[in-house]
């Protein structure tokens, strides 16, 4: 048990992003542990996933490539990776947070009993002293993330069963190249020693995918809006900002909730993680829920009218007075003195 596997998406022949930050993440736990980093990849066409994950460091690369793979359904990537996981034994394994990864995490680890922490937002490699054992763990793999609601972060363990396996969500850790000229093993599977015929019961007849016209998790600049703007009305003189500096706009869940925008807008815990250059929160008090999904942006600007509000405290500059009075100035310098 020396090895970490991810579980890789791929849409139309394209690693998603969420596998290559995983990726990133899994090379440095694999190095911290000195063992390989390996990945699976199912689906149809798969001939240029090598080129795409080799070089983030990727040791080993699993191929089951089949017409019947894609798209994805549940009992045949259950099969391909419970079979895959008792004749590897990896250590670690590790997948999106997204509707594959729900779907396929739990299923993977109830049939390994293996145990899952779903949507974490950090992983770590630690001790674990058990007192009551009389028992010390080393190298764990440490599964952060916000539990209660939010109101607190847990660290879980699991000493005792493997793989450890987390699921982790879009835009929590960097995607990094970790060497463009490297190139790792590729293992070509066949399939029929994994999956069973009786697997392939579920045949997709037509699907239909929307992409969002929406480009917040690669927005540069996200100027984003609380509870504390007020009224939807308001929430238009964040729309003017952010066309004046080229910018996206996001929203606290509270406001959200409050009908003030779109859910497609939310960003924090239950919605999407930023990493933009400039994050503008304005009217956003700073609950850990929120705070979770955009506290690696480069700068915070905060504008709210509370100077004790908590997301001062991560502010990079911190502009105290209301929304409307502060957001028609920004736009009105902004514009006088820009080229």
């Amino acid at each position: 048990m020396n090895n970490i596997i991810v579980y890789l998406e791929i849409e139309d022949s394209i690693v998603g992003d969420v596998s290559l930050e995983l990726l990133t993440k899994g090379r440095t736990l694999a190095d911290e542990l000195n063992c390989k980093l390996e990945a699976v990849a199912a689906g149809y066409k798969l001939d240029s996933v090598g080129s795409q994950v080799f070089q983030y460091g990727v040791d080993t690369l699993y191929v089951a490539d089949d017409k019947r793979m894609f798209p994805y359904t549940t009992m045949p990537h259950t099969a391909l990776l419970v079979s895959l996981f008792k004749e590897e034994k990896p250590q670690i394994a590790l997948m999106g947070a997204t509707s594959i990864g729900r779907d396929l995490g739990p299923r993977v680890s109830s049939a390994l009993f293996s145990g899952l922490t779903a949507d974490c937002t950090s992983l770590e490699i630690g001790t674990y002293e058990d007192k009551k054992a009389g028992k010390t763990y080393e190298h764990l793999l440490y599964q952060i993330r916000p539990a209660f609601g939010g109101n607190i972060v847990a660290t879980i363990v699991n000493p005792d069963c493997r793989p450890q396996m987390a699921t982790v969500r879009e835009g929590v850790m960097k995607k990094e190249i970790r060497d463009p000229k490297y190139v790792g093993k590729t293992k070509k599977l066949d399939l029929a020693k994994y999956v069973a015929d009786t697997d392939f019961v579920v045949e997709v007849i037509e699907r239909h995918i929307e992409k969002s016209k929406l480009n917040i998790k690669n927005s540069p600049i996200i100027v984003s809006g609380g509870y504390g703007v007020g009224s939807a009305e308001n929430f238009h003189l964040l729309f003017d900002l952010a066309d004046t500096l080229g910018a996206e706009v996001g929203a606290s869940r509270a406001a959200v909730d409050a009908g003030f925008t779109d859910h497609e807008r939310q960003i924090g815990q239950t919605g999407t993680t930023v990493r933009p250059k400039l994050y503008i929160a304005c009217g956003i008090s700073g609950q850990i829920q929120h705070i979770a999904g955009m506290q690696e942006s480069a700068m915070i600007i905060a504008i709210n009218n509370d100077p004790k509000a908590p997301i001062n405290s991560i502010a990079d500059y911190v502009i105290t007075g209301n929304v409307e009075d502060v957001i028609p100035k920004m736009i009105k310098y902004y514009k006088k003195n820009s080229k």
